[in-house]
């Protein structure tokens, strides 16, 4: 098994004033003196997990951590139904981060993440070019309307039966449109036995979709507490229902701008959640991007996505 570097704890960490009555979490870890390094979560809305400080060599690395808008640490939570979630967008996240940079005093930094981490590390570099030193992404996504699309449609010809459950969870009148709008529309009732239905509904399709990968772990979504749970898919509904605010195609189209960027791109051959074709594309739109399949794994993390992983960022931090 690749071992990641040994947990450690945050040597300073605060709570980032961001407008709109939303307070950032952020922390950062390691050597004060190293390399700078932004670590940015998937979901979006699942928020930062103390195992991600172990991807940088802490000797070497100055790693910042954030919980996005809503989630994790990071207050109003979106598990309320009160949290105002209209200040709650990628443009959002997008000023939170510089504004993040800003507050540290950091020139450039690198970009590191997965998922939909992927989709948001690519629109800050594409928006700060010049705020970005390298970046490392695995399960790449751009978050483009076909994605979302074949996230929660496309792939249902695999698992018909969870499928069915997932589309059972909406209202009758509701399962031939828009499943991920309904799904949103849900989470955003005051009834919290309905939104816990819906969370629940859709973290088990979630969790379906994941279920065949090789080094998969089990009830990777439904295993959450229930209010990260609740913020989850509060916040991963609002994003996918308006294709994160992002034009089609846009970030491919773009990629160009991260000319003099060193990328790579990290992507598991299995993956069913995001299938690789969106790693490809991205890789032949950015000249300094390498992208590396791995036939042994999906969306989630393996043993040789770790290793591949820790290899990018060991060796971008001697450099």
């Amino acid at each position: 098994m690749v071992e990641l570097y040994p947990p450690i704890e945050p040597y300073d960490q605060g709570m980032l004033e961001v407008g709109d009555g939303n307070r950032v979490y952020w922390e950062t870890c390691g050597n004060p003196d190293g390399k700078p390094a932004l670590a940015v979560h998937g979901g979006p809305g699942s928020g930062c997990s103390t195992r991600m400080r172990q991807a940088f060599d802490p000797d070497r690395y100055r790693a910042v951590l954030f919980d996005q808008r809503g989630c994790g640490r990071s207050i109003p939570h979106a598990s309320d139904p009160a949290t105002d979630m209209r200040c709650n967008t990628t443009e959002h996240l997008l000023a939170d981060m510089e504004r993040l940079r800003e507050h540290l005093g950091i020139d450039r930094w690198l970009l590191h993440g997965g998922s939909w981490g992927s989709t948001l590390a690519l629109a800050y570099a594409e928006r700060h070019p010049q705020r970005v030193s390298e970046i490392v992404i695995a399960s790449v996504t751009a978050t483009r309307r076909c994605e979302i699309d074949w996230l929660y449609r496309g792939v249902a010809r695999f698992f018909p039966e969870a499928w069915e459950r997932f589309r059972a969870a909406v209202p009758e009148a509701d399962r031939e449109g828009d499943l991920v709008a309904a799904y949103a529309h849900l989470m955003d009732r005051p009834d919290l036995q309905m939104r816990t239905r819906a969370a629940n509904a859709w973290c088990a399709w979630e969790d379906a979709v994941v279920s065949l990968e090789p080094n998969g772990k089990p009830n990777l979504y439904s295993d959450r507490p229930p209010a990260d749970q609740l913020a989850f898919v509060r916040i991963c509904t609002r994003y996918f229902a308006h294709a994160a605010w992002l034009e089609e195609g846009a970030l491919l189209r773009d990629a160009g701008r991260l000319a003099g960027i060193p990328g790579v791109l990290i992507h598991g051959r299995l993956d069913l959640s995001a299938p690789v074709d969106t790693a490809w594309e991205l890789a032949r739109a950015w000249p300094d991007a390498e992208l590396i399949v791995l036939d042994d794994s999906g969306h989630q993390a393996s043993d040789s996505k770790r290793e591949r992983m820790l290899s990018a960022l060991d060796r971008f931090a001697r450099e």
